[in-house]
Parts: structure tokens; sequence; C-alpha cells
């Protein structure tokens, strides 16, 4: 994705946070999140070039860009309970009287806070 301090760089897929790319001893890349326990092994010659060419197509394209808007608009933060989650349809709270969009239930145990959704353009 992005070259920090002329290291390669790649979101972890559970926080998105970037995280190094580093290498094995046989030249294969792997990213490691310890705050997620997340281990990520690429493996074989056509995923090592297909993961490659994502790295080098995501500098382009301003990838961290567009994870950090998705982050700010579908990745929200419950009132109640401090609790993050990410926005998903099971979540959907509805008006009982016209279905309009109330907001997302908090998907934290013994939370029954909603957490409104604000189109933020």
């Amino acid at each position: 994705m992005a070259n920090v301090r002329g290291k390669r760089m790649f979101p972890c897929p559970v926080c998105t946070e970037a995280r190094e790319v580093r290498l094995t001893k046989k030249d294969k890349p792997y990213i490691v999140c310890d705050p997620c326990g997340v281990q990520v092994f690429v493996r074989g010659p056509f995923g090592i070039a297909a993961f490659n060419r994502l790295l080098d197509r995501a500098d382009g394209e301003d990838l961290w860009a567009r994870l950090a808007e998705m982050e700010r608009r579908y990745h929200l933060k419950c009132p109640k309970c401090g609790g993050r989650f990410w926005i998903e349809p099971i979540l959907v709270k509805t008006s009982v009287f016209d279905g309009s969009l109330q907001g997302f239930r908090c998907p934290q145990k013994n939370c029954a806070a909603i957490v409104a959704w604000e189109k933020k353009e």
C-alpha cells in the first residue's frame, strides 16, 4: 500500500491499521497485527505476485484515504459502552411507525444502546 519510512505497508484485515509487510527467510511476504492477533502469510508464486501488484497499485490509488473514509462512515462508536463496531444489516434499528432508520444496535453484550447513523457528506 504505502511506503512509510521506506517500509511497505498493508492494512490489517481486522482493524485496518497499517502494518509493515515483512519477508520470511524465503522472501515470502507476511503481515502481523499484534493487537488483533492476526497473521497473514502470502504463499505460492501466483499469490505473491498478486499481492505485490496490489501493494504497487495501492500507492497510486490512495487506498489509505479510501479506507479512512470507509471507517469514518461505517465504523461507529457506542456512546454508552464506548465499543466500536462496523455497521451490519443485522444491527439495523428502524422505526415501527414509518420504517425509517433510527440507527444501529450496539453489538456488545449487555449494551442496549442505539447508535445514530448520520450521513456525513
